[in-house]
């Protein structure tokens, strides 16, 4: 297949008149759209305004899309114990199914080419079944909560960790390596020394396995911890082995000199949820002083409670403008380094090699973007356009690793029944609302 159009191959790469080429799950050629249509004149061609990398939500709650709107104007431990974890508590299998499909469904019709998922306590099988249907690139896991919980989702730490382990063995690699298994601790509140102790042996078991949860997003959250253990959240996961280059901490709000200092000798990387931050009252993550380090800071829309919306654009926006009012400096987070953040580094962070751009010989995770609109007339540069002005639902054609999962010129979905999934979630009977 050859794509054709204004092509932003990564934020400092733009060919006008430009063209990508796959075969199979690979992109065999990027370059002038000429040249390429004479060099493969058998391809099936299609135009767009712009093709672009498939983005990547490197923090999301898929589980967690069928509770849309349920909590909103609430700060962050409310949130938590009083709608969302009942919320969870009381999903069974086909409701956790139904709400991965959701959110997949939202991610792959926006640009999500590749997500990092925080799944759930129970039924986590469920959305990993949802997101090899999807065809939607991976790194998700089970979460684990022993202590401070509610009793539909409070484990016995030596069986959460043995559900896990049964879930690496079972999904880490499948669908052809296209998702990876992550070991997901909840957060410091909701795990004992035991579960992240054991969280880090198990990762370390399994090649390529992942560590992701959250860290240092709140303020009581930071309390909290402190008051159990005496350090600072950061300072107590590194303690505990939660630190590290297979390791994702998912806010990193409020953090002290010392706990960048270990995020950024330790490699361990940092996804930045502005929308969430700011709709719960969070803070503004430290994102220059991050970048400034060396960590690698990637993108997340966290869950649809907390966020309403999956639109990875919505995130790149967000994380710029919201950089420039915290720093007052109209240069801070700059249109390449926003998109970079939703693309290169949220593939880095996610594990998955050559993910992330529209390179020679990278994987075939390529967006077709809309511009006959009155939104996008004229544009003057189209980095700045992807990250100001595009919205999900610009994007006409989404593909992952060389298959068409959404293609708005032929139906829409093509692997997802997207006319049933929304018919069933507006009828589900949400727990705890």
């Amino acid at each position: 297949m050859l794509l054709a159009g204004t092509v932003v191959a990564d934020p400092e790469t733009v060919v006008e008149d430009g063209a990508v080429v796959v075969e199979d799950d690979t992109i065999v050629a990027v370059g002038d759209d000429a040249d390429l249509r004479d060099r493969y004149p058998g391809h099936e061609r299609r135009e767009f305004g712009i093709v672009a990398p498939g983005t990547v939500g490197a923090h999301v709650h898929s589980v967690q899309s069928l509770g849309r709107g349920i909590a909103d104007d609430a700060a962050l431990l409310d949130w938590l114990e009083d709608h969302v974890l009942p919320m969870e508590a009381g999903l069974g299998a086909d409701g956790m199914r139904l709400a991965a499909e959701l959110g997949y469904l939202e991610c792959i019709e926006s640009g999500v080419t590749t997500v990092i998922d925080h799944l759930s306590v129970h039924h986590a099988e469920e959305a990993l079944e949802a997101a090899i249907e999807s065809g939607i690139r991976a790194r998700a896991g089970k979460v684990l909560m022993d202590t401070n919980a509610p009793d539909g989702l409070r484990q016995d730490t030596e069986r959460a960790l043995a559900e896990s382990e049964g879930l690496i063995w079972t999904y880490h690699g499948a669908d052809d390596g296209r998702i990876r298994y992550a070991v997901t601790p909840r957060f410091a509140v909701t795990c004992t020394d035991e579960c992240l102790r054991g969280c880090r042996e198990l990762a370390d078991a399994y090649d390529g396995v992942r560590i992701h949860t959250h860290a240092s997003e709140n303020t009581d959250e930071i309390a909290v911890v402190e008051e159990r253990t005496g350090e600072r959240n950061v300072e107590y996961l590194h303690e505990v082995g939660l630190t590290g280059e297979d390791v994702i901490l998912a806010h990193c709000v409020h953090t002290d000199d010392r706990e960048r200092e270990i995020i950024a000798e330790t490699g361990t990387h940092v996804t930045h949820c502005p929308s969430s931050n700011m709709k719960l009252a969070s803070g503004i993550a430290p994102v220059e002083d991050y970048l400034a380090r060396g960590v690698n800071v990637a993108l997340g829309n966290d869950g649809p409670p907390c966020n309403n919306t999956l639109d990875p654009f919505t995130e790149v926006k967000q994380a710029s403008l919201l950089a420039k009012v915290d720093a007052l400096d109209p240069t801070s987070v700059d249109a390449p380094t926003a998109l970079r953040m939703a693309t290169l580094n949220g593939a880095r962070a996610a594990g998955f090699e050559r993910v992330g751009a529209l390179r020679e010989g990278w994987r075939a995770d390529v967006l077709g973007i809309d511009t006959d609109l009155t939104r996008a007339t004229p544009i003057h540069d189209p980095v700045g356009h992807l990250v100001f002005a595009a919205h999900g639902d610009d994007v006409t054609f989404t593909m992952v690793d060389g298959a068409v999962l959404y293609d708005e010129a032929d139906g829409g979905h093509v692997r997802l029944d997207a006319e049933r999934i929304r018919r069933e979630a507006n009828a589900f009977d949400v727990p705890g609302i």
